[in-house]
């Protein structure tokens, strides 16, 4: 008995049929479902079982599925559902593809060896990236030397900067005093008592005009300030080492150190 056609229903001969999409055709019957072109074995498409042309083949869109609290739960228990059953699977293959490996005298080797086979590498590839992009200084006889002597030097520049910020009340800075004073030697030092270790400044006379031969600046409030060069007026002894003036280019009056002025 003849299949009926896909199309008409009509029984479909052998000499004419045509076998597609499950189906038998008549050739005539054999066309697009739109716009009933023609069609062959090379130029149809296939859409549920019906014959399609290129041009109204069915193109499938896709919907957005909308973000409700009902989706978002059943999102979470899909989570929930694949988090069980990887538990499960891993309780089931615990054991089976790897086993816990003991730290035996034995595995300590193997670890140390491998260590030192990493710093081999870690040494090698340092070596061969040394002086691309930073350069190491070797600590050499000379290097240290260079070292030594510029510490030496900020330590020596150190003690300048100190000296002249510090403030001396009891004599000269030693750089202003005269090249031709005789330094009492060590045995002449320790043959004298200690308040005889340099010689008391001569004590000014009285009412006298005198010059400051060094800068000072006062420590005390009933002190006065002097630069080298000022008119130091009405100048009267107080106490060995001290006397009592008047600063003529400040107008101060008040104690200044004897051995810093020279009568003029």
């Amino acid at each position: 008995m003849n299949p009926p056609c896909g199309r008409c229903k009509k029984p479909v001969y052998p000499t004419e049929k045509i076998n597609c999409l499950d189906k038998y055709w008549h050739k005539g019957c054999f066309s697009c479902e739109v716009c009933k072109m023609a069609l062959s074995m090379t130029n149809y498409k296939g859409f549920e079982k019906k014959p399609y042309c290129s041009m109204h083949y069915p193109k499938t869109s896709f919907t957005i599925v909308t973000d409700t609290p009902e989706n978002l739960r059943l999102k979470q228990q899909s989570m929930l559902n694949s988090q069980a059953l990887y538990k499960e699977e891993f309780e089931k293959n615990k054991g089976k593809g790897f086993s816990v490996v003991a730290d035996t005298p034995e595995m300590q080797r193997v670890k140390k060896t491998q260590d030192q086979i990493s710093h081999a590498l870690y040494k090698e590839e340092f070596e061969k990236n040394k002086g691309k992009g930073f350069s190491v200084v070797v600590d050499t006889p000379e290097m240290q030397r260079l070292k030594k002597t510029q510490d030496q030097v900020s330590n020596i520049k150190y003690h300048e900067e100190f000296e002249k910020s510090k403030v001396r009340s009891d004599a000269p800075p030693p750089e202003n005093r005269q090249d031709d004073q005789e330094q009492p030697s060590n045995t002449e030092r320790f043959n004298h008592p200690a308040g005889q270790l340099r010689p008391a400044a001569v004590a000014p006379s009285s009412g006298g005009h005198y010059q400051a031969m060094y800068s000072y600046t006062a420590a005390e409030k009933d002190e006065v300030s002097l630069q080298e060069g000022d008119l130091i007026l009405d100048v009267e002894p107080i106490d060995e080492g001290w006397v009592f003036g008047c600063n003529q280019r400040t107008g101060q009056r008040g104690m200044l150190p004897a051995n810093y002025v020279r009568p003029v």
